[in-house]
């Protein structure tokens, strides 16, 4: 596997920014759409936010300066995607038509392959506001240090804290709700 400093190299270079940017894709495409499609849940809209997050890259080749890991810098662009996806499908998620639930969507996904209870814990995590659902994502799915989080983020790690601590209750009330 080609490492961050080859691709960042040809990334640099006019002559080479093409190759390095296609390795750049085959390298960190897998881990992009899960990280993306935990935000997002669906298949369809993961493919259409890791897309968005490649063109966006892509045109902002000339302001990376490698300052950042790659990831660290690809990750950000998916989340803000990921997070402006959510905002454009906000009518979607409704609490109040049980045949849009997020529970109800993803049983229907067929790339969906969890059992009821990862759909009610999906449910519990898309109620949660933006900022917290995307934190307790990065936290308990990708077991994510508070430290690598502040960098994507751009979020001091006390507030992070914060909001997952926070995520986490609203979640088990959730569950508790249920029974």
């Amino acid at each position: 596997m080609i490492e961050d400093q080859q691709i960042f190299q040809l990334l640099s270079d006019a002559s080479t920014q093409r190759r390095g940017f296609e390795l750049l894709v085959r390298k960190y495409s897998e881990q992009l759409y899960w990280q993306i499609r935990r935000i997002v849940l669906t298949h369809d809209d993961a493919n259409d936010v890791l897309q968005n997050t490649f063109l966006k890259a892509w045109n902002g080749l000339e302001n990376f300066q490698g300052d950042a890991k790659i990831v660290t810098w690809l990750s950000r662009i998916a989340i803000n995607e990921s997070l402006d996806q959510l905002r454009r499908n906000k009518h979607m998620v409704s609490g109040a038509d049980e045949d849009l639930s997020v529970a109800n969507m993803l049983m229907a996904d067929s790339y969906f392959d969890g059992s009821e209870a990862e759909a009610l814990l999906q449910e519990a995590i898309a109620s949660l506001p933006d900022v917290q659902r995307t934190v307790f994502l990065l936290r308990y799915f990708e077991d994510m240090k508070y430290s690598e989080m502040s960098l994507r983020l751009n979020t001091s790690e006390g507030a992070l804290k914060a909001s997952y601590h926070i995520a986490v209750k609203k979640i088990s009330d959730f569950f508790k709700a249920r029974d």
